[in-house]
């Protein structure tokens, strides 16, 4: 079976893009926002990067 990512309709703070990530690696989605938050504080890109995302992976279907 193929994977595929995609952001979460049921599991998402804001757009659903890091716990679409989380899905698609099989890991806790609370590591991701971790992650995430540690990438825009200290590397500045991170929220670029997560608009980018929110924009190009398409959501979840039903």
């Amino acid at each position: 079976m193929e994977k595929k990512l995609f952001r979460s309709k049921t599991d998402r703070m804001v757009a659903g893009v890091c716990a679409g990530i989380a899905k698609y690696f099989d890991i806790d989605p609370t590591i991701i926002r971790l992650m995430w938050v540690f990438i825009v504080m200290f590397g500045g890109a991170g929220i670029l990067a997560y608009i980018i995302c929110w924009i190009v992976i398409p959501e979840e279907k039903e």
